[in-house]
């Protein structure tokens, strides 16, 4: 017998208490990074998206699309202007934002899990009042901060067996306002909101590091805070691991940042004992054997 074929039945062997353990379970998982712009890339995810769904899970994909946010600027001329490093959204730039989002990568992705067999719906934050927001910061214009959090959608689209995707474009407090919602932010509400039991972070990075360079797999929420406070945690992951600490406060019971660009990432992380990444649980979670 092959023995590829053998590998591959035993490593599905393996995975079954995995699969048993998630079944029915909610993952929302945040698509973004370099695997974006890269279709095969793009096929790889939503296939695993697929079989996540195919074997019980109750996957929400949440989105960004920064570069092709900011490919559409420039080719109109809208400027963007920018307050100590976080673009301004005025009305013109949040209408960009809503059509690139809504209207291109958020239809892309779900043409993409169609591709590979499954059902997915493609929806905003703004479709049912899912996210509503007020402005994070007046001196940014449109970019909301979530302040109510409506998902009996989500549950619909779970029971008719159907993998929402969710674009981060938000409704406001008064009439007719669009807020433009980081896409991290977004995924984390939505995965509070819905007491998921994991929220995916796929970045462009392998994790989060110590202080001496290596992947740290697993910590609590008082380590993160620790290693923010001296400065090991620094940078563009002190917002990852704050959204983190914010969605497991709100009830997730543990979130993991992982490298979006390794294949099959999702179901390393999921159905494997070795995992993805690192991983912060709550605190009444037991530790999680990860080799």
């Amino acid at each position: 017998m092959n023995r590829d074929w053998t590998a591959t039945a035993r490593t599905l062997s393996e995975a079954l208490p995995y699969m048993q353990r998630y079944s029915g379970a909610i993952v929302v998982v945040k698509f973004g990074g370099n695997a974006m712009g890269d279709e095969e890339a793009m096929a790889e995810f939503a296939r695993d998206i697929v079989l996540m769904r195919q074997v019980g899970v109750n996957p929400v994909v949440v989105h960004g699309g920064g570069p092709m946010i900011n490919d559409l600027l420039k080719k109109l001329g809208i400027q963007s202007e920018f307050k100590r490093g976080k673009r301004v959204t005025d009305k013109a730039t949040v209408e960009v934002v809503e059509m690139v989002l809504t209207g291109l990568v958020n239809k892309r992705i779900v043409q993409a899990i169609m591709d590979e067999g499954g059902r997915a719906v493609g929806l905003s934050g703004k479709d049912d009042d899912m996210i509503v927001c007020e402005a994070d910061d007046p001196e940014l214009g449109f970019v909301g901060k979530p302040v109510e959090m409506n998902v009996q959608v989500l549950r619909d689209l779970f029971t008719a067996g159907i993998i929402p995707v969710v674009a981060p474009v938000a409704t406001g407090m008064q009439a007719n306002e669009t807020f433009n919602v980081n896409g991290d932010t977004a995924a984390g509400a939505l995965a509070g909101a819905l007491k998921a039991d994991r929220l995916l972070l796929l970045t462009d990075v392998a994790g989060v590091k110590n202080g001496s360079g290596e992947i740290v797999t697993e910590m609590t929420p008082e380590e993160v805070r620790a290693m923010i406070d001296d400065g090991t945690i620094a940078g563009g992951m002190i917002p990852k691991t704050e959204t983190a600490l914010k969605a497991i406060e709100d009830g997730v019971r543990a979130v993991v940042i992982l490298d979006g660009r390794v294949p099959n990432a999702c179901l390393l992380e999921l159905f494997t004992a070795h995992g993805a990444g690192s991983l912060i649980r709550s605190a009444n979670l037991a530790p999680i054997k990860r080799g």
